[in-house]
């Protein structure tokens, strides 16, 4: 009895992935040497069952959730409501247990009032997880994956690049070529006014395959070279600082 109900309350939807046959077996081999040598306590049977117990977490996907800022405004919201969370990150949060209809209404128009929007069809979540791949990989640490971009987000993803790109660009009138190059470019802008790299280093950084491809696609988008943007942001700034010291000292 003690066996069957151990499995029983184990195998209950909810408290482990119905995938994980790995934890199932090892629980199990646990549990027939508890039960058969007759060398278990209460205590010891609930932290064999619990240590087993895979915690289960529901994504809830957020769109226009891409900066700090965004990611305060979801955990402010979601303390106000009491609901429990797990991590919080760009585009997406761990919630314990899904929204009821009630918490759904109430958490989605708060995030409404701070531009925020929370995503329920599944092609409006696929888009954002493309959108959020492509993030990743514009603002790894490191540099941008040597292969192709198809390749890359078609792996982290699990969908055939061909597909990804049509649904993206029939819910979005854009490509992911032209995100990507759209991220990139703001990337690009970032670099130049941390001023730690050089244009060759940054190419490299961001895959370009050269330095004059790199200030083609730049100035399409901007309007200006590089060298321009980054001196009118450096004017901007001095210019600033003056203005902050001058006030200072009157």
């Amino acid at each position: 009895m003690l066996e069957e109900s151990l499995r029983s309350a184990y195998k209950r939807p909810g408290l482990r992935p119905e995938n994980d046959s790995r934890q199932d077996v090892t629980l199990s081999h646990r549990i027939d040497y508890l039960t058969t040598a007759n060398h278990y306590t209460c205590d010891e049977i609930a932290v064999t069952v619990g240590a087993y117990r895979a915690p289960i977490t529901m994504k809830q996907y957020i769109k226009y959730m891409v900066s700090p800022r965004c990611k305060m405004v979801v955990k402010d919201e979601l303390d106000r409501l009491g609901l429990h969370y797990g991590s919080i990150d760009v585009g997406v949060v761990d919630l314990e247990k899904p929204l009821t209809d009630e918490q759904r209404r109430e958490f989605g128009s708060a995030l409404l009032k701070s531009g925020l929007e929370l995503l329920d069809d599944k092609k409006g979540i696929l888009i954002e997880k493309i959108r959020l791949a492509i993030q990743e990989m514009v603002h790894l640490d490191d540099d941008l994956p040597r292969g192709k971009n198809s390749q890359y987000i078609s792996e982290k993803l699990g969908y055939d690049y061909t597909y990804l790109a049509n649904i993206f660009s029939e819910s979005t009138g854009s490509t992911i070529e032209q995100y990507i190059i759209t991220l990139k470019i703001e990337r690009v802008k970032e670099l130049l006014l941390y001023d730690e790299l050089s244009l060759t280093q940054i190419s490299y950084k961001l895959n370009y395959s050269s330095v004059a491809h790199l200030s083609s696609q730049f100035k399409k988008l901007t309007g200006l070279t590089p060298s321009f943007f980054k001196h009118i942001k450096q004017k901007r700034r001095e210019r600033r600082i003056r203005h902050e010291e001058s006030g200072r000292s009157t």
